[in-house]
């Protein structure tokens, strides 16, 4: 565990890819004075918990996460946060591989940061190929993919001759039950 220098923070950022994921094991155990947790993919670093960490850590903060994949999945995106994070006097900590990063690193940190973070851009790889089988191998079973219409054929073809007839989207969704965003799928 790294010590925030004097009147610094430990600023934990705790990141998992679905809602129904726990975050509180992440950083259990560990000491922190504030936590920004948030439920999205790590795919890129436009996330806004993240976000608001980066910009919460001052000088002499330190921004502790449990794993390097937790923070990016990304080799490039690792690379980037932990380099303007330490520029910035914000030392970085990796619980899970015990490892932290001033600025000032040995040759052997920055080979483990390039390391990890690399495996952590090839399982990303490997998920997205997965999912690419996957959903190929259920359109080829004929196997609907994606949510269950809630209209019928017949409920169809007259939603597409209101909204042809010149009704407005929002009376045509109210009709039928459904969200005026959903009309824009129906008369596809």
């Amino acid at each position: 565990m790294v010590a925030a220098a004097k009147g610094g923070q430990r600023v934990g950022s705790i990141r998992v890819s679905s809602m129904d994921q726990n975050t509180e094991r992440q950083l259990d155990g560990v000491s922190v004075d504030e936590t920004f947790k948030g439920k999205v993919s790590g795919k890129d670093t436009n996330r806004p918990q993240l976000q608001a960490a980066s910009k919460h850590v001052r000088k002499g903060d330190v921004l502790v996460v449990h794993s390097m994949d937790r923070l990016a999945r990304s080799l490039s995106d690792l690379l980037t946060l932990v380099k303007e994070l330490t520029h910035r006097g914000v030392t970085v900590e990796f619980v899970k591989e015990n490892l932290h990063f001033t600025g000032d690193d040995s040759p052997h940190s920055v080979l483990m940061l390039q390391i990890m973070g690399a495996v952590a851009q090839f399982e990303r790889s490997i998920i997205k190929e997965r999912q690419r089988e996957g959903i190929a191998a259920a359109k080829e079973a004929g196997r609907h993919l994606g949510r269950v219409a809630i209209l019928d054929k017949k409920q169809t073809a007259a939603l597409r001759k209101l909204i042809a007839a010149g009704e407005s989207r929002e009376v045509v969704a109210k009709a039928f039950g459904i969200s005026r965003a959903s009309t824009y799928n129906y008369t596809r």
